[in-house]
């Protein structure tokens, strides 16, 4: 009987070494640049919005556009009663015209001798300041019309036809057709982004299309402490449902210039008091098995990033069931 357990016994420890021997994976890592994606959500907005009033007080006596409407660069908008200030200009101008034809007479009268240089600065003078004064009117009638300075859409309308305008006030809110997302940032994140970089935007209205980063903020929101970054939208084609506020899914492709090992999380055996990953690596021979620091530059769900250099050697990374094994020194 006991002949027959030690048979027993040997027949299971023969069996057990080769389940040992496969209960972990090893996988070669090279170092290579730190590439990743930042997926966030944004909201559609228009990339820029102009309020637009007149300079000068008066009736509100044309209005051609009406909210929600599109309208092209250079199209009149809206006007006053110009009346009023086309007299204004038309007197200041036959001032400024008699003030330069009395320049000339003083000018005849000091060749007979008639007349000083005090006359003449005098007169000189009046030229001036008629003439200041026709070049304001001139610039109020101008300004008694708007004109879209962009083609765009009209999103607020703020007066009526026959209703008094004070200058300053808003008469229109409009918004130039250029859409962008803009999405927050956390201050890493901000680092891998640049101007100019690609990224993928998914809209429930049109599907995936392609953007472009057209603006990063120099500082974070002050409420937020986010960094809130504009991504155009140049190739996208308006359609019907397309409103400011929507939500769409950015994706941001980056590589950085930081070379990195990539280990599954699952390969990280413990972090030390220098906050640097502890990993189990194999020789070359696989004959010796070794705990190994690295400083950590990233790390998330996934993945730990360990920080490496352009000619680091590849290491062969125990990726699982590094539990069972016997390390070199331990």
């Amino acid at each position: 009987m006991k002949r027959f357990l030690i048979v027993f016994t040997l027949s299971l420890i023969s069996i057990a070494k080769p389940l040992l021997a496969q209960s972990y994976d090893t996988e070669v890592i090279s170092a290579e640049l730190y590439h990743d994606t930042i997926e966030r959500s944004g909201k559609l907005d228009y990339k820029r919005t102009l309020s637009l009033s007149f300079k000068t007080s008066g009736y509100l006596t044309l209005l051609s556009i009406d909210e929600g409407e599109q309208f092209k660069k250079g199209q009149l908008l809206a006007s006053l009663d110009i009346t009023e200030l086309t007299e204004q200009k038309n007197s200041n101008y036959a001032q400024m015209t008699q003030a330069k034809r009395e320049v000339k007479r003083i000018s005849g009268l000091m060749d007979n001798q008639l007349a000083s240089e005090r006359d003449m600065d005098a007169a000189i003078t009046r030229v001036e300041i008629t003439q200041a004064a026709y070049q304001v009117a001139y610039y109020n009638l101008v300004k008694a019309k708007i004109y879209a300075p962009f083609s765009g859409v009209v999103l607020a309308r703020d007066t009526e036809l026959g209703e008094f305008q004070s200058p300053g006030h808003q008469a229109l809110k409009v918004a130039k057709l250029d859409w962008v997302i803009k999405v927050a940032l956390t201050g890493q994140e901000i680092s891998q982004v640049r101007l100019g970089q690609k990224a993928s935007v998914a809209l429930s209205q049109t599907g995936i299309v392609e953007g472009i980063i057209s603006k990063i903020p120099a500082m974070a929101n002050e409420s937020s402490h986010l960094f809130i970054i504009e991504v155009l939208l140049p190739k996208i084609k308006i359609t019907s449902g397309m409103i400011a506020g929507q939500l769409a899914k950015v994706s941001i492709a980056f590589e950085s210039d930081v070379f990195v090992y990539q280990l599954p999380i699952a390969a990280l055996v413990a972090v030390d008091d220098e906050d640097k990953a502890i990993v189990i690596v194999q020789s070359s021979d696989n004959s010796v098995f070794k705990e190994q620091s690295f400083q950590v530059f990233q790390i998330d769900n996934d993945y730990v990033y360990l920080k490496a250099v352009r000619n680091s050697q590849p290491l062969k990374i125990v990726t699982k069931g590094w539990q069972n094994i016997v390390v070199a020194g331990n």
